[in-house]
């Protein structure tokens, strides 16, 4: 089978709801199993990993802060102990996203902004790299967005740390290649998900009259091109970003 990951462990980090369960869905579709990943909302993530089990997949759903360094080394090895070592890890999770003019934000906005693209990344990454060394065999998706291809304004904090997590993924996957890893990016657009329930009919609209594909993105749009990247089809692709939106950011 095209795209096959049997045998593959995968975690998948934010992936109670939205883009990030999509993928989880996605890779266990294609044979991975799945270490699923929340931190706030327990009744929701049960209720997630109850759809994904009764879709006859194999994974755990797993608590943890993907910021904290306890944290992430507690859910690395939680999932290396359930479910084997991490071959494949999507770093997805993210904060809320708010939108306002520079004067407006805070300090703390950056810094959580911060946290989440750049160093939760690098968190992860150092602690799936050990086996994904010794196995010469290595798969690490970070999801981007479309906003720094496309310098959204009133953003700036958001913006700002994508622009830094795409800077990391260059970087590693330079230093990794060597040992046979990919480190590779997924751009979104605007895919409407549970995050967006309170967006103005009027954003949504004028977005997505912009879509030259003439259609709003769903969220396994996404999984499909993580599952590429986790593939072997994928082994000699690295540092790269594919933009999911419909011809919004054709470069």
């Amino acid at each position: 089978m095209p795209f096959s990951l049997d045998g593959r462990v995968a975690l998948v980090t934010g992936s109670s709801t939205g883009l990030g369960k999509a993928v989880a869905f996605g890779l266990a579709r294609s044979g991975a199993k799945v270490a699923l990943n929340y931190f706030n909302n327990e009744e929701r993530a049960a209720q997630t990993f109850s759809e994904f089990e009764a879709e006859g997949f194999e994974g755990v759903m797993l608590r943890g802060d993907v910021s904290d360094e306890d944290s992430v080394n507690a859910l690395c090895a939680e999932t290396a102990e359930k479910l084997g070592a991490i071959d494949i890890l999507v770093v997805n999770a993210t904060p809320d996203q708010p939108q306002m003019p520079i004067e407006e934000f805070t300090w703390d906005h950056y810094q959580a902004m911060i946290d989440f693209f750049i160093k939760s990344p690098y968190l992860l990454t150092r602690a799936v790299l050990p086996h994904m060394k010794e196995s010469r065999w290595g798969r690490i998706i970070n999801i981007t967005s479309e906003v720094f291809q496309r310098s959204i304004g009133n953003f700036s904090a958001y913006v700002s740390a994508k622009g830094g997590q795409i800077g990391f993924t260059r970087s590693m996957a330079t230093e990794l290649a060597p040992f046979n890893i990919t480190v590779n990016l997924v751009a979104p657009g605007w895919i409407p998900v549970e995050r967006h329930e309170n967006d103005s009919q009027e954003q949504k609209d004028g977005y997505r009259e912009m879509i030259p594909m003439d259609r709003w993105g769903v969220p396994d749009d996404i999984a499909g091109a993580v599952t590429y990247y986790a593939s072997d089809e994928a082994g000699f692709v690295t540092g790269q970003t594919i933009c999911v939106n419909g011809g919004m950011s054709p470069w």
